[in-house]
């Protein structure tokens, strides 16, 4: 897996992705079908599955269940936009040696792909990927962890998803649904595990959710575990930076209707910026200079995404150094306004944000608003929700808080996409459904959004497996706690000391050393 995993390696790009590692390459030969090298496991009925590519190329297919939609090759490298020529196969040791057999195949217009150790352990590892924009060619890969999990004996198993766009209902049946594929294909696992980055985590924390009684334990990571909070977060900040420079802006009521404003949307944000500071989106973090009215606006969203932590000024310069689809020439946080897609990401019936009853702090501090702040709060527009949380896998599907199994997580301090909130978010339900112990929260020291190295994930994955085998809850940091959050070494107990794992991140005082 690479350093910066997934959405933040593509951000710069008009649409973004959230996924594993590139797959381990293999020569663009014929490969066996998926059915004949899969056959079905003694005693178990075999899922029915969608034709599928058989032949020597790779073919892209049409979905049986999605109108307008197709599916990318299992079988093959698939990019997002293009077939790389390698093949999806079973990892090798140091001597070329194969370590697993692999499936592939196509169920209800969502391709999955599953590996199985030689030497399995009878455990099964569940990956959920991200979001990956709003395309109508679905594709599967693999998770970061899939040598170390392979290696370790876990097997694995991946789902396309039947759509794309922020569908994380979708995402928890067509991941939930490999469980049966994975026991009618191999045998019933011992041991289920789930995981999954970004929107990924919010398929995680919802399935676990929904399905008690079919996990051991779960590895939500960088995930949207706040759900429609999210949103909230991405009104938070467009309409502080309005409010702040005196800017009148509109909230559409509907995706159409948001569409059509961005160009309104983007010309008001470009007369803001003189006002907040200079060095936007030139791609040098270093040369973004904030103003005072600048310093107000990042003061607001830092306590809007967790609250006073380390090194969130070099945070905020890196998420203001780059733009997102459509507003690539604005600072990224403006390109997610709800305002511009319906109050979601078009895939809930109606607008989910709700900012009615928000307190905007400028600082960090207890107490009566300070002058700047009640003139803050006076100004800044307020916008009413139409829709909700589902509670079934409809829209936004809801994280009550509820996963009656061990749940560990890791989030960057300097995540501004989905920011580390997600997890105060998620620790407050977990906490209501008095289930505390349940739930371990680890700070990452970067500035990216799922900016993991191996060592990170490799230690999160052992730590919740060994904490479901003997019942001893691992390490985390005290995430609740603003003043812990505040402390100059905040995350250092759990963020790689390698030199140059999260370049960008920059705090008043390092990690100790050893």
């Amino acid at each position: 897996m690479s350093r910066r995993t997934g959405l933040f390696a593509l951000l710069a790009a008009p649409l973004v992705l959230l996924s594993g590692s590139p797959v381990a390459a293999a020569p663009a030969a014929p490969a066996a079908p998926a059915a004949a090298a899969a056959g079905t496991a003694p005693g178990s009925r075999p899922v029915p599955e969608d034709p599928a590519p058989t032949g020597p190329e790779c073919t892209t297919t049409p979905s049986t269940t999605q109108p307008g939609y197709s599916v990318a090759d299992p079988r093959c490298v698939f990019t997002g936009a293009a077939y790389t020529g390698a093949r999806f196969a079973p990892l090798t040791d140091a001597a070329g040696r194969p370590l697993s057999r692999v499936f592939t195949g196509i169920v209800r217009g969502a391709a999955y792909r599953i590996e199985v150790p030689l030497r399995w352990n009878g455990q099964l590892a569940l990956y959920s990927h991200g979001y990956r924009g709003t395309g109508t060619t679905v594709h599967v890969d693999e998770p970061g962890l899939r040598r170390y999990q392979v290696e370790h004996g876990f097997a694995w198993a991946a789902s396309s998803y039947a759509t794309n766009g922020y569908d994380a209902g979708q995402g928890v049946k067509d991941t939930h649904a490999l469980i049966a594929l994975f026991r009618g294909k191999v045998r019933k696992p011992r041991a289920v595990y789930a995981t999954g980055p970004s929107m990924g985590g919010h398929v995680t924390a919802a399935m676990v959710e929904r399905f008690h009684g079919d996990f051991a334990g779960a590895l939500p990571y960088c995930g949207v575990l706040g759900d429609k909070e999210l949103f909230d977060y991405f009104l938070d900040a467009n309409v502080t930076a309005a409010a702040l420079t005196g800017t009148a802006i509109d909230f559409p009521d509907s995706l159409e209707a948001g569409q059509a404003y961005a160009p309104v949307y983007r010309g008001l944000v470009q007369a803001q910026l003189p006002q907040l500071g200079s060095g936007f989106v030139a791609g040098n973090p270093a040369g973004v200079s904030l103003t005072p009215l600048g310093r107000a606006w990042a003061g607001t969203v830092q306590q809007r995404s967790g609250g006073t932590r380390p090194g969130f000024g070099s945070a905020f310069a890196f998420w203001s150094s780059f733009g997102f689809a459509p507003l690539t020439d604005v600072p990224f946080l403006f390109g997610v306004y709800p305002g511009l897609t319906g109050g979601t990401i078009g895939v809930a019936p109606g607008n989910v944000t709700d900012n009615r009853r928000t307190t905007y702090r400028i600082e960090d501090r207890y107490g009566p608003l300070t002058p700047a702040e009640r003139a803050l709060n006076a100004a800044v527009l307020r916008v009413a929700p139409t829709a909700r949380p589902s509670l079934g896998l409809t829209g936004i599907p809801k994280v009550s808080g509820d996963p009656r199994i061990p749940v560990l997580s890791l989030h960057d301090l300097g995540d501004l996409f989905v920011p580390f909130k997600m997890e105060q978010v998620y620790a407050k339900r977990v906490a209501g459904h008095r289930q505390s112990r349940l739930f371990v929260s680890r700070a990452i020291r970067g500035v990216g959004h799922c900016d993991f190295t191996q060592t990170e994930l490799q230690r999160a994955f052992a730590d919740l497996v060994s904490w479901v085998k003997t019942g001893k809850r691992p390490a985390g940091d005290p995430i609740l706690d603003p003043r812990a959050v505040a402390r100059p070494t905040f995350g250092c107990r759990f963020t790689d000391p390698t030199p140059g794992a999260h370049l960008g991140f920059v705090a008043e005082q390092a990690c100790p050393a050893g």
